[in-house]
């Protein structure tokens, strides 16, 4: 991906809403390393961050706060803030023809809002929509593998377990399991310490037993791949891994499948990598992924009692493909769509 000098020369205001924190920077090295077209970077950050710097392109930019971004008037606003930010400010950007790619669960589920990826379903946005949402880091990568596979088998029911990496919650939670190595008092962000654990326990639970991103794993895997009767039952488990999410999954197809298509139609998907070569332990781990934006999948075999039942494993760092690639990917393919035609 990337752009031609041409498509550099007209580019766009951005503001990049949470630009110090660890999605935000992401953003940042995404943007310069996709040669996405920025004229003018508007880095945003809350009031203790405003007056901070951060590095674009080799140059330093002052971190200014949300008024100051929305009276520059830019024309894409890349939001990692949180839902309550997103909840009070994507409106007032969109107001503007601003268009926001919000990286938060705030629009995610909300019907005038498409929840994309663009290799699945770029398609599902429309000129007029001016908020588009980023889907969870989990389902993310999850719905790469299962595109090219419902497309030609139509999954059924799947089981999904994760093995989510702290880096999901943040720079505390990466401040906590430094500390607990380190022998030291943690400032706890789990209910209980991380290092030397597993936690099956991300975000809050609900009342039917499920967590929070149990649920959006759910309802985000449907709506993506606009087909209510895929149903992806989620464990959500955080491990001591600074960097990306793995992922066990199973599934139960509709159409009986030969292996070797299987291999193939996931080759040949854009954005994702096989790895399978358990023989000479070769598959993938979370320290390849890091630093990529391709999701991995190895570890892929028949069900032992069903014969369309499939095993996946899928691995990407959550701060890239999970998060800020994505959502470059999306301005990216905005761009070559025209959305901003004649912008100068």
């Amino acid at each position: 991906m990337g752009f031609n000098k041409k498509s550099e020369e007209n580019g766009l205001v951005v503001a990049v809403i949470g630009a110090t924190g660890l999605v935000g920077g992401t953003m940042l090295k995404v943007l310069e390393e996709l040669s996405f077209p920025v004229r003018t970077l508007l880095p945003v950050g809350s009031e203790r961050s405003v007056g901070k710097e951060v590095v674009f392109q080799g140059e330093s930019h002052r971190v200014i706060g949300m008024e100051d971004s929305l009276r520059a008037a830019p024309q894409l606003a890349l939001f990692s803030a949180g839902g309550s930010v997103s909840l009070e400010w994507a409106p007032r950007f969109a107001a503007q023809g601003c268009t926001v790619i919000d990286n938060s669960s705030a629009w995610r589920m909300d019907p005038k809002c498409p929840l994309v990826v663009p290799e699945v379903n770029g398609l599902d946005i429309a000129p007029h929509h001016l908020i588009i949402a980023n889907p969870n880091c989990t389902t993310m990568q999850l719905v790469m593998a299962l595109k090219p596979l419902h497309d030609a088998f139509t999954i059924e029911r799947g089981i999904v377990s994760t093995y989510q990496s702290i880096t999901g919650t943040g720079q505390a939670a990466m401040a906590q399991l430094q500390a607990e190595r380190a022998g030291k008092t943690a400032t706890g962000v789990y209910p209980h310490p991380i290092d030397m654990n597993v936690i099956p326990h991300c975000d809050v639970f609900e009342e039917n037993g499920y967590t929070r991103e149990e649920m959006k794993v759910w309802n985000e895997t449907k709506k993506i791949l606009d087909d209510d009767t895929v149903h992806m039952t989620c464990t959500a488990v955080r491990v001591p891994v600074m960097g990306g999410h793995s992922e066990s999954v199973y599934l139960e197809l509709a159409r009986d499948f030969e292996m070797d298509d299987v291999f193939q139609l996931l080759r040949d998907f854009d954005g994702v990598e096989v790895i399978d070569d358990p023989a000479n332990n070769v598959y993938p781990m979370p320290l390849q992924a890091a630093g990529k934006n391709e999701v991995f999948v190895g570890r892929i075999r028949r069900d032992l009692a069903h014969d369309r039942g499939l095993h996946l494993w899928i691995v990407a760092d959550n701060l890239r493909k999970g998060a800020a690639t994505n959502t470059v990917q999306i301005a990216e393919y905005l761009w070559k769509q025209g959305r901003w035609t004649g912008a100068s």
